[in-house]
């Protein structure tokens, strides 16, 4: 595997669930092939579980570890081709990742969406250029339009709590302050239709995802019905597509509360976190033995072990 952005850089969901478990029974059982080698993880965002996990998972596998946050630990990074710089940056992308590039083995990088041109956005011109220039294998740590480490550990998750061979499972939009991208549920929806699993996407008319990530994914504009007979609830905001980076609905009558998961067939609870309490999920879901959000979040480990396993492999 020369690179990691997107379910369809994996050899078969079948070949990366027994990765993912083979990890999770030997952590630190496949040092020898990070050994003397180096992982640059490269932020354009924030983190907290992709940045820990991540270097951790380097770490298990015997890989050293370097960390640059963009702009606080670098020079101001130009990302647009054929620019007169004479502003704030200093230096362009088309110079520094090569440079990165030269030092490690496997670089990691994490660029959102900037919601002021989804054209733009879309075309994932920070992540591509990586991909581009790197000569080395670039693992994406959330990009403009997916998030393939949370949707690989959904996946996992998924499989270990799962009662039934083909669970219903239904991404639900749920209520948020801010306007947030749609990495996270496009690449959801991307790794599920490789699945098996009965799939419901449900949101408020004017959430509709992008064609290309929906397919023929089933959508139920009401929530309740969605809910109903449900094994995983997965709740997650994101911003408009087709009205682009806007928020549409604020609807708090969208939250997930026991009296939605009262619907389902004592589904298990699901985000990707960090979570508004009370605005995405009440307290009283994600408290629950229901919630599973911090074994998801323990999942991020161990699928960055297995991403980082089976590129190393083919080192």
């Amino acid at each position: 595997m020369k690179k990691f952005t997107s379910v369809k850089d994996i050899p078969s969901i079948e070949k990366a669930l027994a990765t993912a478990f083979e990890v999770k029974n030997s952590k630190f059982g496949f040092q020898h092939l990070g050994k003397n080698k180096t992982m640059v993880l490269v932020f354009f965002n924030s983190s907290l579980r992709t940045r820990l996990s991540t270097q951790k998972a380097a770490q298990n596998m015997g890989m050293n570890t370097m960390v640059m946050n963009v702009n606080e630990d670098s020079w101001q990074l130009e990302s647009e081709m054929g620019v007169v710089m004479d502003g704030k940056n200093a230096e362009h992308l088309r110079e520094a990742i090569p440079v990165i590039g030269k030092y490690c083995d496997v670089i990691g990088v994490r660029a959102f969406a900037k919601f002021e041109n989804r054209e733009d956005d879309y075309a994932e011109k920070i992540l591509s250029q990586f991909v581009q220039y790197a000569g080395v294998p670039v693992v994406s740590m959330e990009a403009a339009t997916r998030h393939p480490l949370q949707s690989f550990a959904d996946l996992v998750t998924i499989e270990e709590h799962k009662k039934v061979e083909k669970p219903k499972v239904v991404l639900t939009w749920a209520p948020h302050p801010r306007a947030l991208p749609q990495a996270v549920p496009n690449s959801f929806v991307e790794w599920m239709r490789e699945t098996d699993y009965e799939l419901v996407v449900t949101h408020p008319k004017g959430y509709e995802l992008a064609p290309e990530f929906m397919g023929d994914v089933q959508v139920e504009y009401d929530q309740k019905k969605a809910f109903e007979g449900a094994d995983f609830i997965y709740a997650k905001n994101w911003a408009s597509y087709t009205d682009y980076g806007q928020i549409l609905s604020k609807d708090m009558s969208w939250t997930v509360d026991e009296a939605k998961m009262a619907l389902t067939n004592d589904a298990k609870f699901m985000h990707c976190l960090p979570v508004r309490r009370n605005m995405v999920v009440s307290d009283g879901v994600i408290d629950s033995p229901n919630s599973i959000v911090v074994e998801q979040a323990y999942n991020r480990e161990i699928t960055a072990q297995a991403v980082l396993k089976m590129i190393l492999e083919n080192a």
